[in-house]
C-alpha cells in the first residue's frame, strides 16, 4: 500500500488545528523510515483512527523539520489539543507506542 505524503504543511502553530494529529518525518533512502513508516500507518489507521497523519520525506521540508526540531529520520510525533505527548524513532518499539498513545487517545476519544 502506497502512503501518500502529505500536502499540508502542519506547522507549530497549525498543530492546534487539529484535535490529535501524528507528523512522520522519513528519508527514502533510509531502510528503517521506508520499513517502519508502513507499520506506523497500519498502527495508528488500525487502532487510533481518529488521529489526523501527516507524512513529510524530510530533505524536501527542511523548514518544517527545523520548525519541529527534526535532524534525523525517522522521526515521528504525536500531538493531542496542539501539545506534543510523544516523539520516537526507530528505537521506539509498535507496543510501546500503542500503550502511550492508547492511554491519552481513550482519555480524548472515548
Amino acid at each position: 500500500m502506497e502512503i501518500q505524503n502529505s500536502t499540508i504543511e502542519v506547522t507549530p502553530e497549525r498543530v492546534g488545528n487539529y484535535p490529535s494529529a501524528m507528523l512522520y518525518f522519513y528519508n527514502d533512502l533510509c531502510a528503517p523510515c521506508v520499513a517502519l513508516k508502513s507499520r506506523i500507518h497500519h498502527l495508528v489507521t488500525t487502532h487510533f483512527p481518529k488521529i489526523d497523519q501527516f507524512y513529510y520525506h524530510a530533505p524536501e521540508h527542511p523548514r518544517l523539520c527545523a520548525a519541529h526540531t527534526v535532524f534525523s529520520s525517522p522521526v515521528f510525533i504525536f500531538f493531542f489539543e496542539g501539545k506534543e505527548v510523544f516523539r520516537g524513532n526507530n528505537y521506539v518499539s509498535l507496543n510501546e507506542i500503542q500503550q502511550r498513545i492508547g492511554r491519552l487517545y481513550r482519555i480524548m476519544f472515548e
